[in-house]
């Protein structure tokens, strides 16, 4: 990423206490940037950040402020972005069975906290704004997928208004590996406590991203997007049985207990829907999915013959790269929390 998007500029990351936001910190801590916001509603997560930054980076925490809020309020939204030039919008309800019992929880983060976020931040003067979203999205079942789903909706409506003014775009992604709440660290607990390690569905797939490609698909949105924009990477995936034997053939044989699938489920992720696959472009490691760019008036279309409105096929973690155990080891240990585990099992052998 060029620095001169970031010279002087002030950056905030909503959400900025979870995995994502401090991802994010370490690649920006020694860049340009004259400020990053962190603006979440923890304020213990927010001092324990503030904390290992302080015993960390000494020279370099005073970048650093920490806003509480929630994007439920607008009015601590308002607060925080005056003054800011570019937001990561990582804010959100994630977990499906949370959001399976509490569906209005996620309509009130996901769906009204992201439009609250855009409203204060176009009204602001933001120039840029990258929401997260996520595979569930596509082709929603569950009340997480579908309120994130209703989410992009929302950032379409809002960047096609801003336009020219604040460029609104969004990322799309699969399981972020290691992240607060994914399946790697319980399987590695469990196999610590000497557990068997609880296996849903051992056929389900699931798309493999780590953290830095997380960042690394947003800052390629932020480079390249324009109003409406989604972008997506060129992700593995592996079964969850796979994933479960390169967990234990990184920590240990444990057994495996199948447990059957939860609540609001899926066998299989989708990236991509047909109808998305027919207006994306491939764009090396990653895919852009342009706005659908009509307006109201259909007949105009319709004239000029659009009819083909579906690809052949979507973009799921059943037809792409299938990693077998050896590779999702070696992608397993691209992840730091991962190699952290492995010295402190060591350490303790």
């Amino acid at each position: 990423m060029d620095n001169k998007f970031f010279k002087n500029k002030t950056l905030m990351i909503t959400g900025g206490t979870g995995s994502f936001g401090s991802t994010v910190l370490k690649h920006f801590l020694n860049s340009e940037l004259k400020e990053i916001r962190i603006f979440s509603r923890d304020e213990k997560k927010q001092d324990d950040m503030r904390h290992e930054l302080q015993a960390k980076h000494p020279d370099l925490a005073e970048k650093v402020r920490f806003y509480i809020g929630d994007v439920r309020n607008m009015r601590s939204v308002e607060d925080a972005v005056s003054g800011v030039d570019y937001i990561f919008h990582a804010a959100a309800l994630k977990q499906v069975p949370s959001c399976e019992f509490f569906p209005m929880e996620a309509v009130r983060t996901n769906i009204e906290g992201t439009d609250n976020v855009l409203h204060a931040a176009v009204a602001a003067g933001v120039e840029r704004i990258v929401c997260l979203s996520t595979d569930k999205a596509a082709y929603p079942i569950n009340a997480m997928g579908i309120s994130k789903a209703m989410m992009e909706k929302v950032i379409g409506a809002n960047a096609r208004v801003a336009a020219g003014k604040t460029t609104i775009c969004c990322t799309r992604y699969g399981n972020v590996m290691c992240s607060r709440g994914s399946v790697i660290p319980l399987f590695i607990d469990q196999i610590r406590a000497g557990n068997p390690i609880t296996v849903t569905d051992p056929e389900m797939t699931r798309f493999l991203m780590n953290l830095d490609e997380a960042v690394a698909l947003v800052m390629f949105a932020f480079e390249h997007g324009e109003p409406g924009d989604l972008f997506v990477q060129k992700s593995d995936a592996c079964t969850i049985g796979v994933l479960a034997e390169a967990v234990q053939q990184l920590f240990g044989n444990t057994g495996v207990r199948i447990i059957g699938t939860r609540h609001g489920e899926k066998l299989y992720e989708t990236l991509m829907t047909n109808e998305e696959c027919m207006r994306s472009v491939d764009m090396g490691n990653y895919y852009r999915v342009l706005p659908d760019a009509r307006d109201l008036n259909y007949d105009k279309f319709f004239v000029k013959g659009q009819v083909r409105t579906m690809a052949t096929e979507a973009y799921t973690s059943h037809n792409t790269n299938r990693l077998d155990v050896e590779g999702t080891v070696k992608k397993l240990l691209t992840t730091d929390y991962v190699k952290e585990m492995l010295k402190t099992a060591g350490e303790n052998k």
